[in-house]
């Protein structure tokens, strides 16, 4: 399965309001620095988070995003979700009944999901329960400290340069 580059970058921004956020809102336009990133997509996908309910965003020039709740409470699911939507990931069109395929089939053959969308289902339900399962807590307690640390000076160093 995949998920577009918004996803990581949400997640990312996550981790990195857990470890550096706090009661002040981090600048979208830091977050974009740290990581090199085009500030206009990651504002899209901060709104993203921010109307999911994951983030909270204050206006103005001292304004920025943080953790709506605690990393504990935000899922890696939760973050698919609202930058990827809720839609699911197969969407069976049913090609088993159209054409020379379905000539001479009975009504009934087609009654059940064919094996393909229950196949497809099935692991689509496998993957949102396990990333159910992860928060970003459990992301950042899984983190080397030396990676933590360094984020951290980076935000330090980029917040003292009016990024």
């Amino acid at each position: 399965m995949r998920t577009s580059e918004g996803v990581e970058w949400g997640l990312h921004c996550c981790l990195t309001l857990a470890w550096v956020g706090g009661a002040d809102p981090v600048p979208s336009a830091r977050l974009a620095a740290m990581f090199e990133l085009s500030p206009t997509y990651l504002n899209k996908v901060l709104q993203r988070l921010t109307r999911a309910g994951l983030l909270t965003s204050a206006p103005g020039p001292r304004g920025g995003v943080r953790l709506a709740r605690a990393p504990e409470r935000i899922t890696v699911m939760d973050v698919v979700a609202a930058v990827e939507g809720p839609d699911p990931l197969f969407s069976c069109a049913e090609i088993r009944q159209r054409g020379a395929g379905a000539e001479g089939a009975a009504v009934r053959e087609f009654a059940r999901p064919c094996g393909v969308s229950t196949a497809m289902r099935r692991a689509e339900l496998a993957w949102r329960r396990e990333l159910s399962a992860q928060t970003v807590a459990d992301l950042a307690a899984g983190t080397p400290a030396a990676s933590v640390a360094r984020i951290r000076a980076n935000y330090a160093r980029l917040a003292g340069s009016s990024v």
